[in-house]
């Protein structure tokens, strides 16, 4: 059987692995074989904290809702029940930017959800 040397197809695989391992540190970035282990665990954590992000952020939002709602003597939990029975269909992303960038718009939606969960409760 003859012997098979793969060619640039070879090449073409270790140039793509290097180029991801540009700028670690070591032999990470210039040694193939460890290069190579390097690399997959990378794109591993990658895929990972992908996910984490979305639920920082969702965290973030939270946090930032909470403490504006609470400067309206409502609690984050009740203004987001507040708001369910209102209609609203605002995400917790505008709802932070809104509580962070307008004060005033805010407040008129602390008063929308106060005022749903008053005639819910009567």
């Amino acid at each position: 059987m003859p012997r098979v040397k793969r060619g640039p197809k070879r090449k073409n695989r270790r140039e793509r692995i290097l180029e991801f391992a540009k700028g670690y540190y070591g032999t990470k970035h210039n040694c193939f074989r460890i290069a190579e282990l390097q690399v997959e665990r990378s794109l591993a954590y990658a895929t990972r904290d992908r996910k984490a992000r979305k639920r920082d952020f969702r965290g973030l939002w939270i946090i930032r809702i909470n403490a504006a709602a609470r400067q309206h003597d409502i609690s984050y939990s009740q203004l987001i029940a507040g708001l369910k029975k209102a209609g609203s269909d605002m995400n917790r992303k505008v709802l932070a930017e809104i509580a962070a960038l307008d004060p005033k718009g805010f407040a008129s939606i602390v008063t929308s959800a106060k005022s749903a969960l008053a005639t819910a409760s009567a």
